[in-house]
C-alpha cells in the first residue's frame, strides 16, 4: 500500500454540493489529467474560491473533505452533449471552514498561494491537511 497523499482542489461551492450528492469529484471543468494524480486513500478537500462560477459571490473557504475511493476516473454526462471525468470520493460530513481561520497555521498560504488555487489542484503537506481536517471536522 502507498503512503496517502493530501491534494486541494479548487472548485465553486455550487460544484463541489453537486458532487458531494452524488460521492464523486471532478476538478477542471472536468477534465482528466488532474484525477489521474490521485490514488486510493489520498485525501481531497475542496477549496471554494466563490458561491458559483464564474460570477458567485466570493467565499474562500474549504466547503468539502473526503478521501479517494475509486482507483480509476470515470466519464458521465455533466449536462445534455457535455461529458467531464470523476472519480469516486467517501465524502465526509465536514463544515464550511472560511481558509482565513487558518492561513496562521497553513504551511501553503507562507507565499504566494493564489497561484497554486488557480492550478485546480494542488499537493498539500499532510499537516496541512490535518489542520483542515480537524477545523471542518471540529476534532
Amino acid at each position: 500500500m502507498t503512503t496517502p497523499r493530501f491534494w486541494i482542489g479548487t472548485v465553486s461551492r455550487e460544484h463541489v454540493l453537486i458532487g458531494v450528492a452524488g460521492g464523486f469529484a471532478m476538478l477542471n471543468h472536468g477534465k482528466l489529467a488532474p484525477l489521474k494524480r490521485l490514488a486510493p486513500g489520498d485525501g481531497l478537500a475542496y477549496y471554494s474560491p466563490k458561491t458559483g462560477w464564474p460570477d458567485g459571490a466570493p467565499l474562500k473557504a474549504f466547503t468539502a473533505l473526503g478521501t479517494v475511493r475509486d482507483a480509476a476516473p470515470y466519464e458521465a454526462e455533466m449536462r445534455p452533449g457535455q461529458t467531464g471525468f470523476r472519480l469516486g470520493i467517501d465524502w465526509l460530513p465536514a463544515r464550511e471552514t472560511p481558509i482565513s481561520d487558518l492561513t496562521d497555521r497553513l504551511e501553503f498560504t507562507r507565499g504566494n498561494w493564489g497561484m497554486l488555487a488557480r492550478r485546480g489542484l494542488f499537493e498539500v503537506s499532510g499537516a496541512d491537511f490535518q489542520t483542515i481536517r480537524a477545523a471542518m471536522l471540529q476534532e
